[in-house]
């Protein structure tokens, strides 16, 4: 790993790195000849739109469930706590396997393992509507989880081996928009299906739509033609993560994705339960129509390129943060139209936030992508996962006032390691020119 990708060293090639990966999209000189695909170039909205439906599946089952946690709780007789763990599995399995399935990637290749991924997922999801208990149900779903973890990390990595540098963040927000219509198809779906039918044949009806994505998805992904097959060897996967694991900059992208990802998972996971209780009592069906809010996530994600080129990438970490900030708190409302513009600058805060993160991780990472972008993903969930159990502890302990606390917290800290990152990158500049001489 370079050191100039730290953001740290007290090198002069740092100082460089940590302005450049500060003022994404990259503007690395491109030769005449570059064969990777650009936007208006051939292969290019075949790929987009391919990663854009894995994006889809992946979220619509992930988070299939999240969605219908009332009606699970009551089926089952469980407490929202235990019923959150069918989300917290799902993310939890997929924190777990992304790394060895980043590996089998750069082994047998982005595209081979993505189409595994979906294959498994999906056949996974048309079995959960039949579990017979709680405890089937959230086995199935950290299985279904440890599939879908061939996805994220391949499709970044696949990315940047395949796109020019200056259309990258476009492209992997293009995959992150994809995430947040996945996100909210599956939800609004099975609130009005579950609403009329029950919570089993909304999630077989999200089987059945991930399975025709997943198919589109092989049809229309063009063919790796940059992908340098990599080793198996766990000695040499070992030392590609411990030099991730050492880059600062990737650390505090690795950590801002998981804190960023706990305040979205801890919201979402509680949300059905406080709309479908006292003072708001909304039915199923209105409950899953509010994600439609995932729409802005589409556009924030998608648009993410712009902001970094006007506000740079630190820049563009603080307008999440805030944004995500100002949404929880007008979600303390008592009226749903206050809930409701919290939960669209929640959103928008989120997925610019990890459009953001991701597609640095991308660019900073010179060898092992795969590992790197896997890195990230298994914090990002890691994150996930605790923001759902810890977003449903913190609503049985306080209600929607401590789901709240607990999302500006991780919030707090996603501004602590942003302006961290910047006093770094100020020192490293100042030291540059003493060096030089």
């Amino acid at each position: 790993m370079p050191s100039a990708s730290t953001g740290a060293s007290t090198t002069v090639g740092a100082a460089s790195s940590a302005h450049v990966t500060d003022s994404l999209p990259v503007t690395d000189s491109v030769p005449a000849t570059d064969s990777r695909m650009a936007p208006g170039g051939p292969g290019y909205r075949r790929m987009s739109f391919a990663l854009f439906l894995a994006g889809v599946a992946t979220f619509a089952l992930l988070y299939s469930t999240q969605a219908l946690l009332p009606l699970v709780s009551a089926d089952f007789g469980v407490s929202a706590s235990a019923a959150s763990w069918t989300v917290s599995a799902a993310t939890g399995g997929l924190a777990l396997f992304v790394l060895p399935m980043s590996a089998l990637s750069e082994r047998f290749g982005r595209r081979t393992v993505m189409t595994a991924s979906l294959a498994v997922a999906v056949s996974v999801g048309l079995l959960v509507p039949f579990a017979p208990s709680i405890g089937a149900l959230v086995a199935l779903r950290a299985v279904q989880g440890a599939a879908l973890a061939g996805l994220p990390a391949s499709a970044t990595a696949y990315l940047a081996e395949e796109v020019r540098p200056k259309a990258l963040i476009t492209a992997i927000g293009l995959f992150v928009a994809g995430n947040s219509v996945g996100g909210m198809s599956g939800r609004v779906i099975t609130g009005w299906v579950a609403q009329e039918w029950g919570w089993r044949v909304a999630v077989g009806a999200v089987g059945l739509i991930a399975v025709g994505c997943a198919v589109a998805f092989r049809l229309l992904l063009p063919a790796p033609r940059h992908f340098a097959r990599g080793s198996l060897r766990p000695r040499v996967l070992a030392r590609t993560v411990r030099d991730h694991l050492a880059n600062p900059l990737l650390c505090r992208l690795y950590a801002i994705g998981a804190l960023f990802m706990m305040v979205f998972g801890g919201v979402y996971t509680v949300i059905g339960y406080r709309l479908s209780e006292a003072p708001f009592s909304l039915p199923q069906g209105i409950v899953g129509s509010i994600f439609l809010v995932y729409l802005v996530g589409t556009v924030s994600a998608s648009t993410a390129g712009r902001l970094v080129g006007r506000a740079g990438r630190r820049g563009s970490l603080y307008l999440a943060g805030g944004t995500t900030t100002a949404g929880l708190l007008l979600s303390l409302g008592d009226s749903v139209a206050l809930v409701l513009l919290g939960l669209v600058l929640i959103t928008a805060g989120f997925f610019a936030g990890h459009a953001v993160a991701s597609s640095s991780v991308s660019h900073t990472a010179r060898e092992g992508r795969a590992q790197a972008s896997a890195l990230y993903q298994s914090a990002y969930y890691i994150g996930s996962s605790a923001g759902s159990t810890l977003g449903a502890v913190a609503f049985h302990a306080g209600g929607w006032a401590g789901t709240v606390t607990m999302g500006l917290l991780a919030v707090l800290g996603v501004v602590s390691i942003t302006l961290f990152g910047s006093h770094a990158a100020r020192t490293a500049s100042r030291r540059a020119p003493a060096l030089a001489h």
